[in-house]
């Protein structure tokens, strides 16, 4: 397979920071771990610097087992700062209440944090709104702790931003119910619905009118539209293509997404769409097919998935057809090429390279 493959995301290296923080809690050498993989002083010091999703799981899997503790996640999120965020966190931190530092959080997330498999979104109603981070399931010990941390990072920095404990009035989390859940239910203060069909926290009205005290209106806005500008970048730095691609990624999901699909959610025709993608010289066919090539090895390299999950997870009909088409891409099964890739979380084989 010549082709270069796309990551599952990315993050600021500025979620490192929080783990460190849980490790050096409980006395570890945070320092030494960060150092292992490639994350030295330098290294967190680069403005705007980004590590891949796999690396991050696999660094968070290796902390967890340094420290013992199967809920470092939840550590992490409750160390977590505003500036842990980059620009997104600091303006989310000077918001005049609770529900604005809420929108601001969502609405920035790709500044700070970027998943083929979706992005966080604000569901808001009369009584109050969700705060939902996107599903990353299939589950397993390399990324529970990501939906504890940032479920737990979200509450922490609203919590700081009102000057009080407020507690949401529910908590869903997809993977089943752990050993330590009662670890949840203490930092959340509010029963935990485990095995739920989204991850998601429900604040209330008056939890969301909570006023910030270091609210500074200009400086808030200042930030704002610092950050308006720099998402207006992020987007207009990706072709046509590289938006159809990484919308496909969370709708391939249990079947083939239709092109008017697409279209819909870039708000343009069907034959507009298709039109202005023969112009950079592709299809909607061919991009569909570039991002399940794309996706697959990085699923056989990056992950532990069995190929029945991969094949859902890819809208394939079956695990024989989906082995089928990867043997078409690669000429090997995808049980071959994860012996040669040495695909298992816990090698630094493969791994996504990153870049400054």
């Amino acid at each position: 397979m010549n082709r270069q493959r796309i990551r599952l995301g990315d993050l600021s290296v500025g979620f490192t920071l929080g783990l460190a923080r849980a490790l050096e809690e409980k006395g570890l050498d945070a320092q030494a771990l960060l150092t292992a993989y490639g994350l030295d002083a330098q290294r967190l010091a680069e403005p705007r610097a980004r590590l891949s999703i796999p690396r991050f799981m696999r660094l968070g899997h290796a902390a967890i087992q340094a420290s013992r503790d199967p809920a470092l996640g939840l550590a992490m999120g409750r160390l977590r700062q505003a500036a842990h965020l980059g620009l997104a966190g600091v303006t989310a931190a000077l918001s005049p209440n609770v529900r604005e530092a809420a929108r601001t959080l969502i609405r920035f997330e790709p500044l700070y944090a970027s998943n083929y498999r979706g992005n966080s979104s604000l569901h808001e109603d009369a009584g109050g709104a969700w705060l939902r981070f996107y599903s990353i399931s299939p589950y397993n010990a390399y990324n529970e702790f990501v939906v504890d941390s940032v479920l737990a990072g979200w509450l922490t920095q609203l919590r700081t931003l009102a000057g009080t404990r407020l507690s949401p009035r529910r908590v869903e989390i997809e993977y089943p119910r752990p050993a330590h859940a009662e670890e949840h239910e203490r930092l959340f203060d509010c029963p935990i619905h485990f095995a739920a069909t989204d991850n998601q926290l429900y604040l209330d009205r008056d939890s969301l009118a909570l006023r910030n005290p270091h609210h500074c209106p200009g400086t808030w806005r200042e930030l704002l539209q610092l950050c308006e500008e720099r998402l207006d970048q992020c987007l207009r730095a990706h072709s046509l293509g590289e938006r159809v691609s990484t919308l496909l990624g969370p709708l391939l999901k249990g079947g083939e997404p239709e092109l008017a699909q697409i279209a819909q959610r870039l708000r343009m025709p069907a034959w507009t769409l298709r039109r202005r993608l023969a112009g950079e010289g592709t299809s909607y066919r061919a991009l569909l097919n570039a991002t399940r090539q794309d996706l697959a090895v990085a699923y056989i390299r990056d992950t532990e998935a069995s190929f029945g999950e991969i094949a859902w997870l890819l809208g394939f009909s079956s695990a024989e057809a989906f082995q089928r088409a990867f043997k078409r891409w690669a000429g090997q099964t995808p049980g071959e090429f994860r012996r040669n890739a040495g695909s298992s979380p816990t090698s630094e084989h493969g791994h996504v390279r990153e870049t400054p």
